[in-house]
């Protein structure tokens, strides 16, 4: 079985998961599923961070397990933090871009449904038209 890795090797774009399966029950999902953001990390930087997780972040017990210096501890802890908020902006930033769309047809309908009322109020539109242009417009936003 393959590492999973979060970047295309192509063309370094994010990859998404479309399909788990289980290899008790042979379960299959499909859907767009996301890596957590330990899966961007290196063979070197998990084998670090189950070293330290297993030394309950006791610094003194991974220098005497792992033989390397205090600073060398702390620089790898940047490394993976940086790697770590690096996948967790990007996660940020795609849920800004979603939310923003959202927002962006949440406000076209709130202006059809403004621009309807108007014309009813210019009689442009018969309150029977109306209701069901606003039917046609709840429909189209769910």
């Amino acid at each position: 079985m393959q590492k999973l890795f979060s970047q295309c090797p192509a063309c370094g774009g994010e990859l998404v998961i479309t399909e788990c399966k289980c290899t008790n029950c042979q379960l299959q999902m499909r859907g767009e599923f996301r890596s957590g953001p330990l899966a961007a990390l290196t063979d070197d930087e998990m084998a670090f961070t189950r070293v330290f997780l297993s030394a309950r972040g006791n610094l003194s017990e991974v220098e005497r397990i792992l033989g390397i210096s205090y600073p060398t501890i702390r620089n790898k802890l940047d490394e993976i933090n940086n790697a770590i908020n690096r996948i967790d902006g990007a996660a940020g930033s795609r849920q800004a871009k979603s939310d923003a769309a959202s927002d962006i047809g949440s406000n076209a309908a709130v202006n059809t449904r403004n621009d309807i009322l108007q014309k009813v109020a210019d009689g442009k539109l018969t309150p029977v038209e109306a209701v069901e242009k606003l039917r046609k417009v709840e429909g189209a936003g769910d």
